[in-house]
C-alpha cells in the first residue's frame, strides 16, 4: 500500500531544505544593496513554514522507501521545487507570470538553461544568483542531495537514488548509498571550486565565476550574461569547454582519477566514444567554419565550443549555429540527440545507450552471417544481458516518439515545424538553444502559454529519462 504520509514528510523536509537554501541569494542582496532582499525573505519564510507543517503532521511516519513511493516522490519534488523555487522572481517582479517563472525555474531545476528572459543583465544580482543556485541544487539531483544528507533513510534511499539518478547503470561507490552520494556531491562541488578559480584568474568577478561554475558544472548554461559565454575571452572559453566536458563524464570516472585507478578510465569505452564523437564533430564543424572566415583558431575553438556545449547539454553559446550552413546547424540538431555519459550531470539519451544500440546492431550482423554461434555483446569486457538490451532499444523508441508527437502539438500551438522541433529536443535533452525562433541569439519569451507548459513538462520527463515519470501515469502503477 502507499506510503501517503511518508511521500508528504519527505516533501517537506525538502521544502524546507529549499526555503533555507532561498537564504544564500538574500546575502548577496544584501551584498549589493539591492531591492530584492524581501522578496527571497518572503519565500524562504513561505517555503520553509509549508515545509515544517507537512513535516510536523507527519513526523511519526515509519521511513522506508519502496519503489512506488520512490517514483512520487521524485516526480513530484522536482514539480513542488519548481513551483516554490518560482517565488523569488514573482514576489520580485522580475518575472510576474506565473506561467514564464515556473518555466524558468524548472528550467534551472532540471539543468536545461531554456530561457524567457530577454534582458538578464538587467536582473539584481540576488535573483540572478539563484537562477544560477538552481543548476547547483538540480545538477547532481534533489534527491542524491537529500540521500547524502538524510541518515534515516536506510534502504530506502536506493529506491530514490535509482528512481532519480541519470544513467542505466547504478554503479555504487560506496556499499553504503549515503556514502556514494556524498562522494558524488563532493567531487561535484570541489571541481566548482577549482572552475571558480580558474574562472576568476581569467578576469572574470567572483560573482561571475560563480554562476558560471553552478552552469557549467551542472551542465546548465544559465549565463549572467546576455551574450553568454561569447561576453567573455578566448582563455576563459577553453576553461569552460574543459569543465563541461569534465560535466559530461561519468562522475565515477572522477572518483578513479581522484584515488589514481587511471587504467578504469583509459579502458572504459563509453568514455572512449564519448571524447571520440566531440573529436570528430568539432573537426568536421571547424573545417567547414575555416573555409567561411579564415580564422583556424576562432574556427576551431567556435566547433569545439558548440559541440561540447551541445553533447553535454550544457547549452553556453559563444556563436551563433543558425547562421552556419545549413548542413551545420542540421549537425548540431543531430548532435542534440547525443547527451553525455550516465552518471554525469548532462541529459539527452546519453552515449553508453547510443554505444549499446551500435554494438548489438553489429553483433546481430555476425549473428546473421553466424546463426549457431553465441554471440553476446559486451561492453568493457562484461556481456550485457538482454534485459538491458531490451531497455535501451525501449527508451529509443519511447523517446522518438515522444519528440515526434510533442513536436506536432507545438506545430498546433502555433509555432513553426523547425522552431517546434528545436524547442522539443532542446528541452527533452535538457541543452537550452534550439532552433528557429528559440536558437541560440533568441529564447521562449514568445513561445505561446500552452507551449511552455508543454516544454516544462518535457524538462521533467527529459531530466528524470522518461520512465520514471510516465510510469506514474500507468494503470499498473496504481495497482494494489
Amino acid at each position: 500500500m502507499l506510503n501517503k504520509k511518508l511521500i508528504l514528510n519527505l516533501i517537506g523536509f525538502l521544502l524546507i531544505v529549499e526555503g533555507i537554501l532561498m537564504l544564500i541569494p538574500a546575502v548577496v542582496s544584501i551584498i549589493y544593496h539591492e531591492n530584492d532582499l524581501l522578496p527571497f525573505l518572503k519565500s524562504s519564510v513561505i517555503t520553509t513554514f509549508i515545509g515544517f507543517f507537512l513535516w510536523f503532521i507527519t513526523r511519526n511516519v515509519k521511513r522506508a522507501v519502496g519503489k512506488r513511493e520512490g517514483f512520487i516522490i521524485v516526480t513530484i519534488v522536482w514539480i513542488i521545487y519548481s513551483v516554490f523555487g518560482s517565488l523569488p522572481y514573482i514576489l520580485s517582479g522580475s518575472i510576474p507570470s506565473f506561467t514564464n517563472a515556473f518555466f524558468e525555474t524548472i528550467s534551472g531545476f532540471t539543468t536545461t538553461g531554456a530561457s524567457i528572459l530577454n534582458d538578464i543583465e538587467a536582473l539584481p544580482h540576488g535573483i540572478l544568483f539563484w537562477r544560477s543556485m538552481t543548476h547547483l541544487i538540480g545538477g547532481m539531483g534533489i534527491l542524491v542531495l537529500t540521500v547524502a544528507i538524510l541518515p534515516f533513510l536506510g534502504v530506502g534511499g536506493m529506491q530514490l537514488f535509482n528512481a532519480e539518478a541519470s544513467g542505466i547503470t547504478s554503479d555504487k561507490l560506496h556499499p553504503k548509498m549515503r556514502e556514494t552520494a556524498r562522494r558524488l556531491w563532493g567531487i561535484y562541488l570541489l571541481l566548482i571550486f577549482i572552475e571558480t578559480i580558474l574562472l576568476k584568474f581569467g578576469g572574470m568577478s567572483l560573482f561571475d565565476a560563480l554562476c558560471h561554475s553552478f552552469g557549467t558544472l551542472a551542465s546548465g548554461g544559465f549565463s549572467t550574461k546576455n551574450a553568454s559565454i561569447a561576453a567573455f575571452s578566448p582563455y576563459i572559453q577553453y576553461v569552460v569547454i574543459f569543465f563541461m566536458i569534465l560535466a559530461g563524464t561519468n562522475f565515477n570516472l572522477h572518483y578513479y582519477l581522484i584515488k589514481g585507478k587511471f587504467r578504469k578510465i583509459f579502458k572504459n569505452q563509453e568514455y572512449k566514444f564519448y571524447i571520440l564523437i566531440i573529436l570528430i564533430s568539432t573537426i568536421i564543424i571547424a573545417f567547414f567554419l575555416v573555409k567561411n572566415n579564415g580564422s583556424i583558431e576562432k574556427s576551431f575553438r567556435d566547433a569545439l565550443f558548440q559541440v561540447t556545449s551541445i553533447v553535454t547539454c550544457t547549452g553556453f553559446v559563444t556563436a551563433d549555429y543558425t547562421g552556419w550552413a545549413k548542413f551545420l546547424w542540421f549537425f548540431i540538431f543531430i548532435l542534440m540527440f547525443v547527451g553525455g555519459s550516465v552518471g554525469s550531470t548532462s541529459g539527452g539519451i546519453k552515449v553508453l545507450r547510443h554505444f549499446l544500440l551500435f554494438k548489438n546492431t553489429i553483433t546481430e550482423f555476425k549473428r546473421m552471417l553466424h546463426p549457431s554461434a553465441v554471440i553476446p555483446v559486451r561492453y568493457n569486457g562484461n556481456v550485457i544481458s538482454n534485459d538491458i538490451i531490451f531497455k535501451v532499444q525501449a527508451f529509443f523508441l519511447s523517446y522518438l516518439v515522444i519528440f515526434i508527437t510533442s513536436s506536432l502539438l507545438l506545430t498546433f500551438f502555433g509555432m513553426d515545424f523547425v522552431s517546434s522541433m528545436g524547442a522539443i529536443v532542446t528541452t527533452m535533452g535538457g541543452i537550452g538553444p534550439g532552433l528557429g525562433t528559440v536558437g541560440p541569439v533568441s529564447n521562449f519569451a514568445l513561445v505561446p502559454t500552452a507551449g511552455k507548459w508543454l516544454l516544462s513538462f518535457m524538462m521533467l520527463i527529459g531530466r528524470l529519462e522518461i520512465f520514471s515519470v510516465i510510469i506514474v501515469f500507468t494503470p499498473a502503477f496504481w495497482e494494489k
